[in-house]
């Protein structure tokens, strides 16, 4: 039984792909415990190194920290949301000098490196922490969800543009209507993989001493009297930064399931002629 692509493997084929799979899994599992001998090895899970973590004040300083992240992110993800619907607004328009005064924006912030940015704003501006860091994700992210949001306008069926202008549907009716509506789809797991780079991002405002999730963890992993528990620290907040990053992703399937199951989006049924449909003048068709 074979299929247009490749042939469906055989009894011998599978033997080895399970072969394949139980060796990999042992590698990995080998590896695995490599590393945990390793932290053990190296005092990494003593009391002392995990004990910090039981007091109330550095508790309280991992949350004012996760806090102030998820502060920076919904401030950069809505406004770049925002830039990034202008810029690809302006790309899009009839108007040539629109049209490349935006793109030139569009390549230069995507050209730009992040951190650049954020430095350029904090010390040549004078801005708060928090205001460098929003700005400089929001000019990042902002330009590269703008080449998001043109793409997948452009990845809509032609016709369906020229069906809508055939009705007497003006520019901002096609775009609002139809064209937008249908790239959505298409562009949601971009824009989610965006803002997990924009959530990642926030990391680098402990470089500007803005008080975040990671500028806490190496407050505590830099102090003499915690016995440098980095290791411990680092334990913690990648789960942390990792589960966010998989909530969002959850978010983004839960959001298109929920699409697929919108009626408004469903096809509506037709029905079907019946013999004694009237013709044109009102006459029904000979029998």
């Amino acid at each position: 039984m074979t299929t247009a692509l490749y042939d469906v493997p055989g009894p011998r084929a599978r033997q080895r792909h399970r072969l394949y799979g139980v060796g990999s899994t042992v590698v990995i599992l080998a590896l695995i415990g490599w590393i945990i001998y390793l932290l053990l090895v190296s005092g990494q899970f003593t009391v002392a190194k995990w004990n910090p973590f039981t007091y109330k004040g550095i508790q309280e300083l991992l949350l004012r920290g996760l806090g102030n992240t998820l502060k920076a992110f919904g401030l950069a993800a809505v406004l770049s949301l925002a830039l990034g619907g202008v810029l690809a607004t302006g790309r899009l328009s009839e108007h040539r000098v629109v049209r490349w005064v935006c793109t030139l924006l569009v390549e230069f912030f995507r050209a730009m490196p992040v951190l650049v940015m954020i430095f350029f704003i904090y010390v040549a501006l004078k801005a708060e922490p928090l205001v460098a860091l929003v700005a400089g994700l929001t000019l990042y992210n902002g330009s590269v969800l703008a080449e998001v949001f043109r793409t997948g306008v452009h990845s809509v069926d032609r016709g369906q543009r020229e069906a809508a202008y055939a009705l007497g549907m003006g520019k901002t009716q096609v775009m609002t209507h139809v064209l937008v509506p249908q790239a959505v789809r298409a562009m949601l797991p971009a824009i989610i993989s965006q803002l997990v780079v924009a959530l990642k991002d926030t990391s680098l405002g402990f470089l500007i001493t803005y008080e975040e999730f990671l500028h806490a963890g190496k407050l505590i992993a830099s102090n003499l009297d915690y016995d440098l528990p980095f290791i411990p620290v680092v334990m913690i907040i990648s789960p942390i930064y990792i589960g966010m990053c998989m909530l969002l992703s959850w978010l983004a399937n839960w959001v298109s399931k929920r699409q697929r199951r919108n009626p408004k989006v469903k096809a509506v049924e037709v029905a079907a002629p019946e013999p004694g449909t009237l013709l044109p003048g009102g006459h029904k068709p000979p029998a």
